[in-house]
């Protein structure tokens, strides 16, 4: 059972939503607007936040920026009835880890909140290795990854994008198997996901290593290469 709350202004859509989530076994939570949501959100944030975009005192985007910066750990979903591509983008960038497009189907909503909430189960299995890539040190048990300047903050979906492309460095990898392995095999959305998470993992990484673009295939993670010894 995960920890899930509900942010959406429509009582019809909010309230369903919530008792669709607790017949799943979730113990769901709604919140008609922005400001219910953080003060819900401030003593003890939800394991997966369900976040309209249009909101009656707060503006979605906004709202997902706040939150996450206090729910630093939690999967934050936008709920849509927009379609453009940019707003999609906008919304991955100010923090939203994915997004459903209403009307939502109860199919597509009951295997992205399984997808999102695997981490969180007490039976998902562990793994035991550290990767060493150049200067970097990516620690899968502590989840971490570790520069010469100290930790690299990573969001959960960037630290597992890393992991997929780390343990397998100088191969490509298709967007197939990247959206099956660190998303879910059953994904129902655009890829445009895969994108931005690449694109804040540069951001982040800066030139201790290199995602190179494979057109009409997938990314390549550059193996760094030690000087010389001289």
């Amino acid at each position: 059972m995960a920890r899930i709350t509900v942010v959406e202004d429509d009582p019809t859509i909010g309230g369903g939503l919530s008792a669709t989530l607790r017949v799943l076994g979730h113990d769901s939570h709604w919140c008609p607007d922005g400001a219910t949501a953080l003060a819900h959100t401030a003593p003890d944030p939800a394991d997966l936040l369900l976040v309209d975009l249009g909101l009656p005192d707060i503006d979605g985007f906004e709202l997902c920026r706040l939150l996450r910066v206090r729910a630093p750990d939690s999967v934050i979903v936008v709920l849509t009835a927009r379609t453009g591509e940019m707003d999609v983008v906008q919304a991955l960038e100010c923090g939203a880890d994915d997004y459903l497009t209403k009307p939502i189907r109860i199919v597509e909503l009951q295997a992205r909140v399984t997808a999102h909430l695997r981490r969180f189960a007490p039976g998902a299995p562990s793994t035991s290795a550290r990767i060493g890539l150049g200067a970097l040190v990516v620690d899968r048990p502590a989840r971490r990854c570790i520069g010469p300047q100290g930790e690299i903050a990573l969001r959960p979906r960037e630290f597992d994008l890393l992991v997929r492309l780390a343990v397998r460095p100088g191969q490509a990898v298709s967007r197939e198997d990247l959206m099956n392995d660190v998303w879910d095999e059953n994904w129902f959305g655009s890829t445009k996901t895969l994108d931005v998470h690449v694109a804040a993992l540069r951001r982040k990484l800066g030139d201790q290593l290199r995602i190179t673009t494979l057109r009409q295939f997938g990314y390549r993670l550059e193996v760094p290469v030690a000087p010389a010894a001289t």
